[in-house]
């Protein structure tokens, strides 16, 4: 397998990577052909599972009275804590949770502790969905409840600082003195915002459907975001060796970071197949989705700013308080972007946590980054406002030519570029600089504008391309297609890489038989898949070039692989190109029916440390020189204000980002849109309601859980910056699916500010807030 940085010259342009290229997985969704994880009716012997979950929050289960649910037709098991075979491996030990991707921290059903309301407490199986159903609601069980706590908020909750935020950042950060530079700074700015507790709610609700094809192997179709951690993770606590277990995921409607981690019903669907000896379906319903797969927390941020009165930051000082499980230290890393987004010498940062009777919070698109961000960027508009500066000239002022946190160069950084083209395209220069003077009828008028930002996190995984003689490939990695497009985009860095049209290019995905490579979250599929698979497609390319110059046949006969190029599919000398001769008649002579290229690709700094290496090796007189690696944009907002309904519409919105290699533009755009419409629910609308004294959600369903509909959005400008970044990954491609969504909060808020000259700090904005904020003097 191909593992060193890649120094082959290749010239597929103008081929299809940055083309708008339609889905290649268009038509297999659009007519059904596509297999989601509940689709794999097939199965023989195929059967249902039905959760039974906890009315209490808190407290332990005395008994089941499973009599009679047993007596309905079609039951085939009802598995409890009493009766639910033991596992190799659970994450309830400290020991073992560090080995399991399972930040349920505990697996229900293995005690009669509950710890939170909708927590799984049986599983009925029958042979068929209503027959479990019925099953299910015939269960009388009984409680000795206790009472839950429900949030940080609630005075039982006893905060703590954390020693580490699940291992990604420390409770307490400080990066010089930011305590005494903010209490000497002209200018001192404190505020404090508050962000409700939200839901995933992905269209496809976790599912997942468990055939045990031995009793020894494994099959599981599951709606996970990584096929290979679901593998490992299934493969511990069953006690199995990894290749006993296969985990296959082909689709996925939306995932948004709740897919990214194996939950309980992932665990307990399998125990149910083995339990009956035959295949389980377990699907979680809209309410269980809310209780069963994690949620973005309820948390507090107060961040104090102190800066000169020209606007320059001299101390940013972060607090965050928010909700946890009892068993796990989750809280979201707000402080990174408030840490690296602008330059600033002084910083700190605090993590504060409240153990409730709740499910562990877990990743949601843009996690800490885009509730950071609402702070920040609020903050960053209130230090413009009280110095009469343009918002944008106040970002421009602070803007980090390092990383502030590190004093590391940019990989590439475009954000300026973001600004000036946002502006123009919005028409920023002809605001009103004066807040609530905008009016539009009765309707009070505002824009703002907010800045993006996310990190490229490193990381790596396999490809393989397999080239056939009659121009058609077939390439694989064990990849997942969140919806996002990745069919599409890698097709494209296919097709451009060995030459060929994309309709000869077969990707697979969403398989632990193919190459294994790490879950599609933090924005790093595309980057990671996209090198794997070009870097497997020069060594396919290898093996070709060492064919022709080694045949007495081939016009690139004793050539120097180093004086030879391809292009469109096609072997030929740099300094004389009519010397040469495609794929097709290499394979031929030699009698090839195919040939195989594999590769590791890397993303992040696991591939600028690549590059560091190889390098190092060539000139050892200077240390390499590392970077830092994110992707900056902008968003720009208007909204109109009914100061009678206290309603806020959004009316226009840019965003303009920048983000390495846009692999193709119009599946990007669609991210951005994406991005932008679920900070846009969040600010405006999304919230779920957890009863204070029962510790249960009261809006557990997409009723009463506001989210925005195509009424509620206006048409989007979104644009890229064409960025060359040869420290990210072979490719020069950037993860574009979270940037979408830092900073859209912000931008509404700001929006709002200017529009009526009062500042909601509370998400989300809806109008009973805006009414009351409206009642208050300006």
């Amino acid at each position: 397998m191909n593992t060193e940085p890649h120094f082959f010259e290749t010239n597929a342009a103008p081929g299809v990577v940055g083309q708008p290229l339609n889905r290649v997985d268009g038509w297999a969704k659009v007519t059904g052909h596509a297999t989601y994880s509940a689709e794999y009716n097939q199965l023989l012997g195929l059967v249902h599972a039905v959760l039974k979950t906890s009315d209490v929050a808190k407290g332990r289960v005395q008994s089941i009275d499973t009599r009679a649910a047993q007596r309905q037709p079609g039951v085939l098991a009802i598995l409890t804590h009493e009766n639910l075979p033991k596992l190799a491996k659970t994450p309830n030990t400290p020991e073992n949770k560090a080995a399991l991707n399972a930040p349920m921290g505990f697996l229900p059903m293995t005690s009669d502790q509950i710890h939170y309301a909708g927590q799984p407490v049986a599983v009925v199986v029958a042979d068929t969905l209503e027959h479990a159903q019925y099953a299910a609601a015939l269960l009388q069980v009984s409680y000795a409840p206790e009472k839950p706590v429900s949030s940080y908020q609630d005075p039982k909750a006893q905060l703590y600082i954390p020693k580490s935020i699940r291992g990604y950042l420390p409770g307490v950060t400080k990066r010089g003195n930011a305590q005494a530079a903010y209490q000497s700074a002209p200018v001192q700015l404190t505020a404090t915002y508050t962000h409700a507790t939200t839901h995933h709610n992905p269209l496809e609700p976790g599912a997942t459907t468990a055939h045990w094809e031995a009793p020894d192997r494994l099959t599981v179709y599951d709606t996970t975001q990584g096929v290979s951690e679901t593998q490992k993770t299934l493969a511990l606590m069953l006690g199995l060796a990894t290749e006993q277990v296969r985990v296959v995921n082909k689709y996925l409607g939306g995932g948004f970071g709740c897919k990214a981690w194996v939950w309980p019903h992932v665990v307990l669907a399998p125990l149910a197949a083995k339990a009956v000896g035959r295949p389980v379906k377990l699907v979680l319903t809209r309410p269980q989705q809310f209780t069963g797969m994690g949620f973005r927390e309820e948390q507090e941020q107060t961040l104090r700013l102190g800066a000169t009165k020209e606007g320059k930051l001299l101390a940013l000082v972060h607090e965050k308080t928010s909700t946890t499980s009892p068993w796990e230290d989750y809280a979201e890393t707000n402080s990174r972007i408030v840490n690296m987004l602008y330059a600033c010498p002084a910083f700190e940062a605090t993590y504060r946590l409240g153990r409730a009777n709740v499910m562990t919070p877990t990743s949601t698109r843009a996690p800490g980054d885009m509730p950071g961000s609402f702070a920040l960027e609020c903050s960053m508009d209130d230090l413009a406002y009280q110095l009469g500066l343009d918002p944008l000239q106040v970002r421009l002022l602070n803007y980090a030519e390092k990383d502030p946190t590190n004093g590391h160069p940019w990989s590439s950084k475009s954000l300026k570029q973001c600004y000036q083209r946002g502006a123009e395209l919005f028409g920023w220069k002809n605001r009103n600089p004066r807040n609530g003077q905008t009016r539009d009828g009765k309707h009070l008028v505002g824009v703002g504008m907010a800045t993006a930002s996310y990190p490229v996190h490193s990381s790596q995984g396999n490809a393989r391309v397999r080239l056939y003689a009659d121009g058609r490939a077939v390439v694989q990695a064990g990849a997942t297609d969140l919806g996002t497009g990745t069919y599409t985009i890698i097709t494209q860095v296919a097709a451009d890489a060995l030459g060929l049209p994309p309709e000869n290019v077969r990707f697979e995905l969403g398989d632990t038989v193919l190459p294994t490579t790490q879950w599609s979250g933090g924005s790093t599929a595309a980057g990671r898949v996209s090198s794997s698979v070009y870097l497997a497609a020069q060594e396919v390319w290898q093996k070709l070039i060492t064919v022709a110059v080694g045949d007495k046949r081939s016009p690139l006969y004793k050539a120097k692989p180093a004086d030879i190029v391809v292009e469109k599919g096609r072997l030929q000398l740099k300094a004389k190109p009519a010397a040469g001769e495609t794929f097709g008649e290499v394979m031929k002579r030699a009698n090839m029916g195919d040939v195989e290229g594999s590769a590791l690709g890397r993303y992040g700094s696991a591939y600028e440390g690549q590059l560091s290496s190889a390098t190092a090796d060539m000139n050892k007189k200077e240390a390499p020189v590392e970077h830092s690696m994110h992707a900056f944009g902008t968003h720009f907002c208007e909204v109109h204000v009914d100061p009678e309904l206290g309603t806020v519409r959004v009316t226009r919105w840019v965003s303009v980002m920048a983000a390495g290699r846009i692999l193709n533009p119009k599946t990007a755009r669609s991210q951005v849109i994406g991005g932008s419409i679920f900070g846009i629910g969040a600010a405006l609308m999304e919230q779920t309601v957890r009863d204070p004294h029962l510790a249960r959600y009261t809006n557990a369903n997409l009723a009463d859980y506001h989210i925005p509909v195509n009424a509620d959005i206006p048409d989007m400008t979104v644009e890229f910056i064409d960025e060359h970044d040869p420290h990210v990954n072979a490719m020069g491609v950037k993860g574009i699916g979270e940037i979408s969504i830092v900073g859209v909060t912000a931008a509404v808020a700001n929006a709002f500010f200017h529009a009526t000259g009062r500042r909601l700090r509370d998400l989300p904005m809806t109008p009973d807030k805006v009414l009351n904020a409206l009642r208050q003097p300006a």
